[in-house]
């Protein structure tokens, strides 16, 4: 039995969200963690040292068992997991060809920051979701495979190494501006996103988030608030591998 186009948030009035909005949301997710484990099997398959192999190499694991939690609860939604990860084939192409990268460490900060902006834009999204789903998708983001599975490689290297550090921390600014381009697509391309993150603003204004109400407003209010949130993430994310923002 489907579950019914719109539900109400937890103060009574109805999401604006709709169950094909849930179920596309996680098919972005899983369709973004699934690119993310090719990504980290490249990049450990041509790891410098061993011991960054088997490092990579188990976070790529862990993050194929996230993509396989995500594809379980869009069949338990109804959905046809595979048709709903094809509605975003190709979503990172243009992401891909802008940022190419000329070194092993410029693609692996590649995968760092564009994963990491992505798995932040999925979690103020998430906040419009149902609770199960919210719940799921808040702990599979949450589960520290994100800040282990290359900020260790990366700090290392580059307190080891002034000049790459420079050059990694104007890279880094590169590529958030790139993702944060892609993350305005989205939102100009997929209106479900924008009523889940319009729900997840209200859930989070009923919760006393600070500048939550920012984002409850128009589209372009609810866009630059996005973006206030992803750059303030990534700047933390960047100052935990010793590099500037």
């Amino acid at each position: 039995m489907s579950e019914p186009q719109h539900q109400d948030l937890t103060d009574g009035t109805e999401r604006l969200a709709t169950h094909r909005d849930v179920i596309g949301l996680l098919g972005l997710i899983a369709y973004t963690e699934l690119s993310t484990f090719g990504r980290l099997a490249a990049d450990a398959a041509n790891a410098p040292t061993l011991a960054q192999r088997h490092q990579l190499s188990r976070h790529a694991g862990k993050m194929l068992a996230r993509h396989e939690r995500v594809l379980e609860r869009i069949a338990d939604l109804g959905g046809d997991p595979e048709a709903e990860m094809g509605a975003f084939d190709g979503i990172f192409d243009d992401f891909e060809s802008r940022t190419p990268a000329s070194t092993w460490w410029e693609g692996v900060l590649k995968g760092y920051v564009g994963h990491g902006v992505a798995d932040d834009f999925c979690r103020l999204a998430a906040d419009g979701l149902d609770d199960d789903s919210r719940d799921l998708v808040l702990e599979i983001l949450s589960d520290g495979v994100d800040s282990e599975r290359s900020a260790t490689v990366i700090a290392d290297a580059a307190a080891a190494d002034p000049v790459l550090a420079s050059r990694l921390a104007l890279w880094g600014r590169r590529l958030v501006g790139e993702a944060l381009g892609l993350v305005q697509t989205l939102l100009a391309e997929r209106d479900g996103l924008s009523r889940l993150l319009a729900d997840g603003a209200s859930h989070r204004t009923d919760a006393g988030t600070p500048g939550a109400a920012d984002a409850t407003g128009s589209a372009a209010d609810r866009q630059a608030w996005v973006f206030s949130q992803l750059t303030a993430e990534h700047t933390r994310r960047m100052a935990r591998l010793g590099l500037a923002a």
